[in-house]
C-alpha cells in the first residue's frame, strides 16, 4: 500500500540573481512498512526534502500525499495538527522537556492532542527501544543513546505513519549510533513503521532496504537493497 507520494516537488528560495533551487521536480513512491535511506552531499536537498514531507515547509510547486492527504497546501495549523497526529519526526538532537520525565516526555503528543496511550502499545515501545526502566528518569539523568531512544519512542507512540529522521546518529558515538539504528530497524519490522532516513553515510544508509541519492535537488539514483 502507497503510503507517501510526491509529484514534481520544487522548492525554491529567493527570486532573481538570488534564486536557488533547492528541490527540482521530486517524484517519489514509499510503500508502507518501507525502510528508506535518503543519501546525499551537504546542500544537496535531502533536508529540504524532509522538512516538506514532515509538513514543516511547503514546496514551491508539486504536491505531497500522505496517507492519500494532500498536505502541500495546509495552512500551520492544519500542518501541525497533521504532524501531531500523522508524522514522526527525529532529528540529531533529542529535543526532549527537561522537566519532564521520560514517560511524560514520551506521551506528550498524544496529550497535547487529549487522547489515551494505549498501554499494551506503550509497554512494547519502550520494552522494544530498551527504556522500560528509565521512564521515571528526567532526560538530564540519560546517556546520549538513552535520550536519542526516548525521542524515538516519543515519534512511534501515536503510530504515525511515516517516521523521518535527520541524521539521528549524528550526535551520537559510533556505538550508541549503531543501537540507535538498531532500534529503527527494529521499529521498522518489529512495529511495521515506515521510515525515511536522511543521512550522508553511505554505512548507515546500507542498512535501509531502499536507498534514494539525492544531487542538486534532483534523485539520481533508487536502488533496492537484497538481504537487508
Amino acid at each position: 500500500m502507497e503510503i507517501l507520494r510526491c509529484e514534481q516537488v520544487k522548492k525554491i528560495y529567493g527570486s532573481g540573481a538570488n534564486q536557488v533551487i533547492a528541490l527540482d521536480g521530486i517524484n517519489l513512491s514509499v510503500q508502507k512498512g518501507e525502510f528508506v535511506a535518503i543519501v546525499g552531499a551537504s546542500g544537496s536537498g535531502k533536508s529540504t526534502l524532509l522538512h516538506i514531507l514532515g509538513s514543516v515547509d511547503k514546496p514551491t510547486e508539486g504536491s505531497v500525499m500522505i496517507e492519500g492527504v494532500d498536505i502541500s497546501h495546509m495552512n500551520p495549523t492544519q500542518a501541525a495538527i497533521f504532524r501531531r497526529r500523522k508524522v514522526g519526526l527525529i532529528y540529531q538532537f533529542y529535543n526532549l522537556i527537561p522537566t519532564l520525565s521520560v514517560r511524560q516526555n514520551i506521551q506528550m503528543p498524544l496529550l497535547l492532542d487529549k487522547r489515551r496511550p494505549n498501554a499494551s502499545y506503550f509497554d512494547q515501545v519502550v520494552n522494544t527501544l530498551g527504556i522500560a526502566d528509565k521512564l521515571e528518569a528526567l532526560p538530564g539523568q540519560l546517556s546520549g543513546g538513552q535520550q536519542q531512544r526516548a525521542a524515538i519512542a516519543r515519534s512511534l507512540i501515536y503510530r504515525p505513519a511515516i517516521l523521518l529522521a535527520d541524521e539521528p546518529t549524528g550526535n551520537l558515538d559510533r556505538r550508541n549510533g549503531a543501537e540507535i539504528l538498531d532500534m529503527l530497524k527494529l521499529s521498522n519490522r518489529n512495529l511495521n513503521q515506515t521510515i525515511l532516513l536522511i543521512t550522508h553515510d553511505e554505512k548507515i544508509a546500507l542498512e535501509a532496504d531502499r536507498i534514494i541519492t539525492i544531487e542538486d535537488g534532483r534523485i539520481i539514483g533508487d536502488e533496492r537493497q537484497v538481504g537487508v
